[in-house]
């Protein structure tokens, strides 16, 4: 990646962290402490963390190479002394292996980062017209086109249904069907549009919001990595030390809530999840869906 083409991206990948306050505050730093940022995206939670304690420590993990190129030079760029106290890994969550490292803290961002849904080319959003794509990691092979181009109808509502909650899966299927093979992002969201009633297509979400979720967590199996890294982190705490984990629709936060209830390594911190304040979803819209579990580790 050029020195230019990391300044451009540098200057267009700005991460504002939601729920920042409230999860530096649960996660407790320490100085001294080793922290697992799970999901870097554009490095803020990273940066918070580290900038909360002296001499911190922190391993940074994520599956989209342009994060990690662009972490790096941010937090260079901010504080040399970060490098060397930052360890970056790039690969899913889900297949991460600590070798023994127990952490002081870990928290968890989950989704699509601004800079993938704001960047035509990676294809998650239906703004602009663009390769369907959607690919997180984007050396795997598997795209949208290709789930929405070669999948049977049968398949295609069942993702709609159960990872986009969409109640007119079927119908949506259907018509994809009948009228695929699709390129791009509008394409594919013009003929989803067309599927709901006249009066339903101009309200405050776009009929085709919950297919392109179901789209993205698809094609990144995000659900089954979410319940694999689940399943494994608490171990990876010291006793005493905090996961945190922020979701920004009910299949994430469900599973969560699950994991952290049902696993006996851990107490809950958060019976009900904690949600940004109005100032912060006044500064940062995309805020107003997320929400933050914590939990402790209280058994070796």
């Amino acid at each position: 990646m050029s020195e230019l083409n990391l300044s451009e991206l540098s200057t267009n990948f700005v991460h504002v962290p939601v729920l920042s306050r409230e999860l530096i505050t649960g996660l407790s730093v320490v100085a001294g402490g080793h922290y697992l940022d799970a999901t870097v995206g554009g490095g803020g939670h990273s940066l918070l963390i580290l900038q909360a304690a002296a001499d911190v420590h922190l391993t940074a993990l994520d599956q989209d190479e342009v994060a990690i190129a662009v972490t790096q030079a941010r937090l260079a760029e901010i504080e040399p002394s970060f490098v060397e106290r930052v360890k970056f890994w790039r690969g899913n969550f889900a297949e991460y292996q600590p070798k023994g490292m127990e952490f002081d803290g870990i928290i968890a961002d989950l989704g699509v980062n601004s800079y993938q849904l704001d960047t035509p080319t990676r294809g998650f959003s239906f703004r602009h017209s663009a390769p369907l794509d959607m690919r997180m990691n984007q050396q795997q092979s598997l795209s949208a086109a290709d789930i929405i181009n070669t999948w049977d109808e049968v398949e295609l509502a069942d993702i709609f249904f159960d990872y986009g909650e969409e109640r007119l899966s079927r119908r949506i299927a259907r018509k994809i069907v009948q009228q695929r093979p699709f390129e791009t992002t509008t394409q594919l969201a013009d003929v989803i549009a067309s599927c709901y009633p006249p009066k339903s297509r101009y309200g405050r979400i776009h009929p085709a919001t919950r297919v392109f979720q179901a789209l993205r967590i698809a094609v990144n199996q995000e659900l089954t990595a979410l319940e694999t890294f689940l399943s494994k982190a608490p171990q990876w705490l010291k006793l005493g030390c905090r996961i945190g984990v922020i979701s920004f629709h009910s299949l994430e936060d469900r599973r969560v809530k699950q994991s952290f209830k049902s696993d006996s390594h851990l107490q809950v911190l958060t019976k009900k999840p904690i949600q940004p304040l109005a100032d912060e979803i006044a500064d940062n819209p995309r805020a107003r869906s997320a929400k933050l579990r914590l939990a402790e580790r209280i058994t070796i």
